[in-house]
């Protein structure tokens, strides 16, 4: 199996929707790479489990398919560790096994 590993910087945003969450949108030149390897890692309605890196606090999720792109998730474990709010820049690290 193989394994593709992305890093990008990006800025937390939120999303206020039923449930308010926050995310790291994944840049466009990145999300060719995964967009090439959705339909073989994707489980389902185009979302991709991956393992993540912020700083020193690692996690699994998945990237959501959002306009022609892709969202990280940043669960609230993470958002404490690292002294995350909406607005912070971040250095990520995202791994897909295809």
């Amino acid at each position: 199996m193989e394994q593709i590993d992305l890093r990008f910087d990006g800025e937390v945003i939120a999303w206020h929707g039923p449930a308010p969450h926050q995310f790291v949108p994944v840049p466009p030149d990145a999300c060719a790479e995964l967009r090439a390897v959705s339909r073989v890692v994707s489980y389902g309605w185009g979302v991709i489990p991956v393992t993540a890196r912020i700083g020193g606090t690692t996690w699994t999720t998945s990237l959501f398919p959002k306009d022609g792109g892709y969202l990280l998730p940043v669960k609230v474990a993470v958002r404490r560790a690292e002294r995350l709010d909406v607005g912070s820049r971040v250095s990520v690290r995202v791994s897909v096994r295809a």
